[in-house]
C-alpha cells in the first residue's frame, strides 16, 4: 500500500470540536494510538502530517515506530496572521516572525516546513475560496526563508495564482491545488514540484447532506479533470487524503484516494499508475526528511 502524504492526526474526520477537546489540555495518547492503528490495519507505513498546534503530530512521530510507520511532521504550519491557517498552526505578522517560526520548527525537530498561502474551498459555490491569495512577494519570501534554513516546503495552496506563485518560488510540494490551470501544471512539471491533490476531501462529502450535491459534483468533476490533465502532462503526483478532515477517516482516506485515481485514469495500466505514484511518494520521502 502507498503512504499517506497529507494527514492531520489531531483531527478525527468526524467532529472537529470534539477533536480539539480531545487534545487541548494535553495530547490524548489513546486517540493517537487509535489512529495509528487505523493506518497499520490498512497496511500504510508512511505518514506525512500537515501539522497542528497541540503537539499531536510530534507525539504521533514518537509512537509511530511501534506501528511500523515512518512519520514526518512540520510540527505546525505557518500562516500570515489574520489569514487562514490558525486551525493547524501559528501566525506571523512579519517575515522576521516567519523566520522565527521556522527556527522554532528546527528547535522542535520538525522534518520540514509547511506554509499556508491561500484560503480553503468554500462549498457554497463553484470557484469560491475563503479568502484572497497572499501577495506573491510574501509567498516567495516564506519559501526562501524555509529553504535558507535548510527545510523542504509543503505549501497549502488553492487557486491558480497561489499555486503558480508557490511553485515558481520553489515549493517542494503543493497540497490540494484546487482551481489550477495548465500553466500551474506546466510549472509543477518543470520544477519537479509534487502535487498532492487530496480529491477525497470533496468526493467523500457527496451525499452527506451538509452541502449542495450539485455544487460538490461540479467541484469534483473539476478536480478529476485537473488530475487527468496533470497526469497527461507528466506532473509529479502523490497520494494524500487530508485525513482527519470531515468525512475523511485515517487509514481508509488514502485508500479511497487511490481508488479515485484509478477511476479518473481508467485507461492507465495499474503498473504505470503505481510506478508514477511510487516515484512521487519516494521523492516526498526523500525530500521531506528533516533538514535538506
Amino acid at each position: 500500500m502507498f503512504g499517506e502524504c497529507h494527514a492531520h492526526l489531531f483531527m478525527d474526520g468526524i467532529n472537529y470540536r470534539q477533536a480539539v477537546n480531545d487534545h487541548k489540555n494535553g495530547v490524548n495518547v489513546a486517540r493517537v494510538r487509535e489512529h495509528l492503528e487505523d493506518y497499520r490495519a490498512c497496511g500504510i507505513t508512511y505518514i506525512r502530517d500537515g501539522g497542528d498546534h497541540f503537539g499531536v503530530s510530534l507525539r504521533a512521530r514518537e509512537l509511530a515506530e511501534e506501528y511500523g510507520i515512518t512519520y514526518r511532521t512540520p510540527v505546525f504550519a505557518i500562516h500570515r496572521a489574520g489569514h487562514y491557517g490558525g486551525i493547524v498552526g501559528k501566525g506571523a505578522r512579519t517575515l522576521q516572525e516567519v523566520k522565527s517560526l521556522v527556527q522554532e520548527v528546527r528547535r522542535e525537530r520538525g522534518d520540514f516546513v509547511k506554509i499556508m498561502v491561500s484560503g480553503i474551498m468554500e462549498y457554497s459555490g463553484f470557484g469560491v475560496l475563503s479568502e484572497e491569495t497572499l501577495e506573491r512577494e510574501w509567498i516567495s519570501e516564506m519559501i526562501h526563508i524555509a529553504h535558507e534554513e535548510g527545510f523542504a516546503v509543503m505549501a497549502h495552496a488553492n487557486g491558480a495564482d497561489a499555486v503558480l506563485a508557490a511553485v515558481e518560488a520553489g515549493a517542494d510540494s503543493i497540497e490540494h491545488g484546487n482551481y489550477i490551470d495548465r500553466e500551474c501544471m506546466s510549472a509543477m512539471k518543470e520544477n519537479g514540484c509534487v502535487w498532492v491533490p487530496t480529491i477525497v476531501t470533496t468526493r467523500n462529502l457527496i451525499g452527506c447532506g451538509r452541502y449542495d450535491d450539485k455544487v460538490l459534483a461540479q467541484i469534483y468533476d473539476m478536480e478529476c479533470e485537473n488530475l487527468a490533465n496533470a497526469w497527461a502532462m507528466g506532473v509529479p503526483l502523490a497520494l494524500g487524503s487530508d485525513a482527519g478532515a470531515y468525512m475523511v477517516p485515517h487509514g481508509k482516506g488514502v485508500v479511497r484516494e487511490y481508488e479515485t485515481f484509478c477511476e479518473v485514469l481508467p485507461e492507465v495500466s495499474l503498473y504505470k499508475l503505481d510506478a508514477r505514484l511510487q516515484a512521487g511518494e519516494e521523492k516526498i520521502r526523500r525530500v521531506f526528511a528533516q533538514e535538506r
